[in-house]
């Protein structure tokens, strides 16, 4: 399963609630109130953007947190990275040299192919669009799975792991 890290989804979240006012700092404890994340959590949220450079941190009496950039030219891959780092399908889709079967390997350049075009969609999402709603219904079922069939195997419409 692909999933985003908790940390990207809470620099996401935190970026999101820094959008109103973006003109305004605000301390790590405001956007903790607002969003219903632990102070500890903001915080070192908080400093990975900073080091991502997608917040600036001011100090002193009006001091805080805010974002580096306007809402519309920060993508997701920029909060991904910041967050996680490289963001890869697999291992080789990141860093070369990494898997032991990669001279050999038939579908790498698939899975390169996926990458690129996954982060292609998340270059193009911009935090301010995060935010807007969403026009059309999004199909949020799971996606059903239909293996290939093989003598005593699963029925074709089966997810995996369901059982006949």
């Amino acid at each position: 399963m692909l999933r985003l890290s908790k940390m990207a989804d809470y620099g996401t979240v935190v970026m999101t609630a820094m959008i109103r006012e973006s003109e305004r700092s605000r301390s790590a404890a405001e956007i903790a109130v607002a969003i219903h994340v632990p102070l500890p959590t903001v915080g070192k949220v908080l400093k990975m953007l900073a080091r991502g450079g997608l917040v600036v941190s001011l100090r002193g009496a009006k001091g805080g947190y805010m974002l580096a950039r306007p809402a519309n030219h920060i993508s997701l891959v920029d909060i991904i990275y910041a967050m996680d780092g490289p963001i890869g399908m697999t291992e080789c889709s990141v860093t070369p040299g990494l898997c032991s079967l990669e001279a050999g390997c038939a579908v790498r350049a698939n899975w390169q192919r996926i990458n690129h075009a996954v982060l292609g969609v998340l270059r193009e999402i911009t935090l301010d669009q995060m935010i807007a709603p969403v026009m059309q219904p999004v199909d949020a079922s799971p996606v059903k799975f239909a293996p290939t069939l093989k003598a005593g195997s699963a029925t074709l419409n089966e997810t995996p792991g369901e059982a006949t």
